[in-house]
């Protein structure tokens, strides 16, 4: 068996499953409410739907793992609306993938050389634990940069000893963030880049995110968007991940797409060869479908809006409740251990959210996520709003 496999954390939601169990059942008469994992709960897009009905032939071919020509060009052209820069080469800077999750961890299978001396992997800390898995998995040891919240929760990228930036051969970032929703600023790519520049690092920039957010008129700032302002046109070290997931809520469709740095992108491709990960044409089909429709991710991100509207004044008075830039999280404070208020707010309400700790590792002294828990606004309205009159309710009791 691979050794490198006994390095792997358990992962947040099964810590979560035996916390839960610790508390015993869910409160008679209370109907459960999970608002722990971010899996979206709105209705997918009639246009994705009725695309993968009429695409049903394409079960009779092969997929090629470089992609519909169809579906890049597609890709490539919203990645130059949503950005407002060039549509990138759709035959060289552009992959679709079986969704983010499966692309973040195989890119780094790609990029690590674990022959090289003590080769290491940073990531944000809290993050998402696949950044972590992955970096294990292909030789790497990571290294995490503490959120920082008087950054509102981003890396402060300077603080990295040199001696670790010697070493590091991928740096994993996530913008918006999770769990705080916090947005990467055109300074914080600046000091990014030049320390890859610097060091020679691939970046990963995890923006599956990227289309929830509040002001119609101010979406968040992207990674190529970020490289084309700073003259950086190649995206030299860059690549970003994005998935139709949360943008178009259809997370079972596991569709999604890489593009940047074309020379990093050639030795990804030559990777999924072997991997063995082409996604079919009935979901490439439905991709394009996606890709080429905003109206329903404005809907999308309306019904966000208007969760967010009811459940943030609810919570306010009795915690430490802030809108995040983007995402559909909060990430809030609470009275004593987050695992305990977790464990007891299901307890005695039946909701579910998830301790800040289980996101997070003990990095230089402290856990950043200790002391918080996420709350995920994935659930209907009704059901948000409730969740929210259940956790004021208990933290009263527990101030």
């Amino acid at each position: 068996m691979n050794p490198r496999l006994d390095a792997l954390h358990p992962y947040p939601f099964t810590k979560l499953r035996a916390l839960l169990e610790s508390a015993g059942p869910a409160p008679d008469g209370l109907a459960p409410i999970d608002l722990s994992i971010g899996e979206p709960k709105h209705a997918a897009p009639a246009c994705v739907a009725q695309a993968l009905c009429d695409k049903l032939a394409g079960l009779s071919v092969y997929p090629a793992t470089k992609g519909e020509p169809a579906l890049r060009a597609a890709i490539a052209q919203w990645l130059a609306r949503r950005y407002s820069i060039p549509a990138p080469d759709a035959d060289t800077q552009v992959l679709p993938v079986l969704g983010s999750r499966e692309a973040l961890f195989a890119f780094a299978q790609t990029v690590v050389d674990a022959s090289a001396n003590q080769p290491l992997v940073v990531c944000p800390n809290p993050f998402y634990q696949i950044y972590e898995g992955a970096a294990l998995l292909a030789g790497a040891q990571p290294h995490y940069v503490n959120a920082d919240p008087a950054r509102n929760f981003g890396c402060d990228w300077q603080s990295v000893p040199a001696g670790v930036w010697q070493r590091t051969q991928l740096v994993f970032v996530c913008s918006p963030g999770n769990p705080a929703g916090n947005v990467m600023s055109l300074d914080d790519w600046r000091a990014l880049f030049e320390l890859s520049d610097r060091h020679g690092f691939a970046i990963a920039s995890d923006e599956c995110y990227s289309e929830i957010y509040f002001d119609e008129g101010n979406a968040p700032l992207g990674a190529l968007q970020a490289a084309r302002r700073l003259g950086r046109d190649d995206y030299k070290n860059l690549v970003v991940f994005s998935s139709l997931s949360k943008r178009s809520n259809v997370p079972g469709l596991r569709s999604g797409f890489v593009a940047g740095d074309a020379a990093l992108m050639a030795r990804f491709l030559l990777y999924r060869t072997y991997h063995g990960s082409a996604m079919s044409p009935i979901v490439s089909a439905a991709s394009i479908a996606a890709w080429n429709d905003e109206t329903h991710v404005r809907e999308n991100r309306a019904l966000y809006r208007e969760k967010f509207a009811a459940v943030v004044p609810q919570l306010q008075p009795v915690l430490d409740v802030e809108y995040p830039q983007a995402s559909f999280y909060l990430w809030v404070p609470v009275p004593g251990p987050d695992t305990a208020f977790a464990r007891d707010l299901y307890a005695r309400t039946g909701v579910t959210v998830l301790p800040g700790s289980f996101l997070a590792r003990e990095a230089h002294g402290t856990n950043p996520g200790q002391g918080r828990i996420r709350i995920a606004l994935v659930a209907p309205l009704a059901q948000c709003v409730e969740a929210a009159g259940r956790i004021a309710q208990f933290a009263r009791t527990t101030l």
